[in-house]
């Protein structure tokens, strides 16, 4: 079990060294849509983007309000809007709000960037500029930026965690490295961008609530139609792994056709006033991830203490030839636990889109931080890959206060280099017997 998934990973590191385009079709940019007052798409506003001293590009808001500006590669990048090409009578919802300071950029994201808009004398403060897009770094100290980062790790760490946990629960009960679990993401991501942008128009609630549905429903035909089927004809692990490689870049590169190239946010929860608490501020949307985060996974949690399928499945984990021995029918506990990492994927996936935008390959370059947080935590256990996760995103997140924007996720695979040298079951994990 350890050299196949040592195999695995090796593989994914070769996968990933070597097709860099992968997760990053179209490079790198900043691009947001511009808004007035009632909602509607200006036209004809300016937008630049600089770096320094250096004028990066500028771009036009169409007609949809969209504007875009591909940036040179990863790193932190000031925008601004020239206030001379807004309407008559609208005005930044906040004052010094034409201007937004130190906006990172992560390898191959195109990061949304917002400017509220109000009508001249209706103007506030504390306006939320885009997804995550951040007030300048000259004003906060750096305990305030540090406390600000944490909390900024902690939505990601639960948007990991929900998506990571599907991923830990198939690996306890199956052996199965699913390279394709990222794919469940995006998929889950791309079925609600439909339901709420180009297909009927849903509020983007409901249509989260079909995207986690159609989720479960996907997990649970993949698991019948391809994966029961190879445990039926005795097929390898490592075989079943280059399986899930294949599934996984053609679901991807499907979706890719379908949706295309470019980065789309959500129609809802885009311009949001910040809420403050003390040097904290986040806006309701950001809240809302991390409380229904924590909430699911301690739904979660207490169904796999107190449920009977919860225990089925921790029985399987433990020990699949002993909990059939008992009368557990072992093949549809495995079917309802992909059925529920579909759903937790799904979930994730939408969290993760209103954070970052939507894209065909989300999924996929969320995934090596999946796989850091369920080995971090502990194989095949859902509270390893929380905890795990936890720490992935805490430290991705607060490494950029000191160090480079685009190490952020280097640094959370060395503190998983570091810890499994001296707990190498992980955080959670239980120590076995080598030999």
């Amino acid at each position: 079990m350890r050299r196949t998934l040592a195999a695995a990973l090796l593989a994914l590191a070769a996968i990933l060294l070597v097709t860099p385009a992968a997760f990053a079709a179209e490079g790198e940019a900043l691009a947001g849509t511009v808004r007035g007052p009632d909602r509607k798409p200006v036209a004809d506003i300016v937008i630049k983007v600089q770096q320094g001293e250096k004028e990066v590009g500028d771009a036009t808001t169409g007609a949809d309000g969209k504007w875009r500006v591909e940036v040179p590669g990863p790193g932190r990048y000031d925008v601004s809007l020239d206030v001379g090409s807004l309407p008559q009578g609208v005005v930044p919802r906040r004052q010094g709000g034409e201007k937004l300071s130190a906006i990172s950029v992560t390898e191959g994201q195109e990061r949304n960037v917002l400017f509220p808009l109000a009508a001249a004398g209706q103007a506030g403060q504390g306006a939320d500029g885009g997804a995550g897009a951040p007030q300048a770094d000259t004003g906060p100290g750096t305990g305030e930026r540090f406390l600000q980062l944490l909390l900024e790790g902690v939505r990601f760490g639960a948007i990991i965690a929900i998506t990571s946990v599907g991923l830990s629960l198939i690996f306890g009960t199956t052996k199965l490295v699913n390279f394709a679990h990222g794919e469940m993401v995006t998929l889950g991501a791309v079925i609600a961008w439909f339901l709420n942008l180009q297909g009927p128009s849903w509020q983007l609630v409901p249509a989260t609530l079909v995207a986690v549905v159609a989720g479960v429903g996907i997990g649970g035909a993949i698991e019948r139609g391809i994966w029961q089927p190879l445990r039926r004809r005795g097929v390898a692990l490592i075989q079943m792994f280059i399986v899930s490689i294949g599934l996984a870049l053609l679901i991807r590169h499907g979706v890719q056709v379908w949706f295309g190239a470019v980065a789309q946010p959500y129609n809802d929860y885009q311009i949001q006033e910040r809420l403050s608490w003390g040097p904290l501020s986040i806006t309701p949307r950001d809240l809302t991830i991390i409380v229904i985060s924590f909430a699911v996974l301690v739904l979660v949690g207490l169904g796999l203490q107190r449920t009977r399928i919860g225990k089925a499945m921790r029985a399987v984990a433990d020990n699949r030839d002993l909990a059939e021995s008992s009368g557990i029918d072992v093949s549809r506990v495995i079917l309802y636990v992909w059925m529920l990492a579909g759903g937790l994927a799904s979930l994730g996936g939408v969290f993760y889109g209103v954070s970052e935008n939507v894209s065909f390959n989300m999924g996929f370059r969320l995934l090596l931080l999946m796989f850091a947080a369920v080995i971090l935590g502990g194989l095949g256990t859902a509270y390893g890959a929380i905890a795990g996760s936890l720490v992935v995103g805490i430290v991705a997140q607060v490494s950029t206060l000191w160090l480079p924007v685009e190490l952020q996720n280097a640094w959370a695979l060395v503190v998983l280099i570091l810890v499994l040298l001296f707990r190498p079951q992980g955080i959670l994990g239980r120590a076995e017997r080598v030999g």
